[in-house]
């Protein structure tokens, strides 16, 4: 898999960053992250986001997964889509709309708010989660 996750802000808070590096750490696909700050923020997401062959935002509107589903979905983009995605996840205000109707899928973390420099991580452990589910590794417990 080609992970592309293209995010509004940075990670300052030391206890996020270390579990962010944790998962990171152990994903054996490949990731690269954008973040991106300031008043030309919104303007860099959509133009990184514009290319994505499959793209996912994170979105509280979005449709819930349970993880098995998440897993089977990274399956069939790296079937599909030479394993190349996107995940882009907005501000505290969310995503612009231009951005959500550019998305393949849209997906949420459950019906609770969560902070967006939070869902990065949330995001990290479910990649990292989907990668043991495909691998058949029982970290994963139904």
């Amino acid at each position: 898999m080609h992970i592309s996750l293209a995010v509004i802000g940075k990670l300052r808070d030391p206890a996020l960053k270390a579990l962010y590096e944790e998962y990171h750490k152990r994903l054996e696909w490949r990731l690269i992250l954008y973040e991106y700050e300031g008043k030309s923020a919104l303007s860099q997401l959509s133009q990184c986001v514009a290319s994505a062959p499959y793209l996912i935002a994170l979105d509280e509107h979005g449709e819930n997964l349970k993880s098995e589903e998440f897993a089977h979905l990274l399956e069939t983009i790296q079937l599909h889509y030479q394993g190349k995605v996107t995940f882009v996840i907005g501000a505290a205000e969310g995503l612009p709309q231009e951005i959500k109707t550019k998305a393949h899928k849209t997906i949420s973390f459950g019906k609770l708010t969560w902070p967006h420099l939070l869902v990065r991580v949330l995001l990290m452990e479910q990649l990292y989660r989907a990668q043991q589910i495909l691998k058949g590794h029982p970290y994963h417990r139904e």
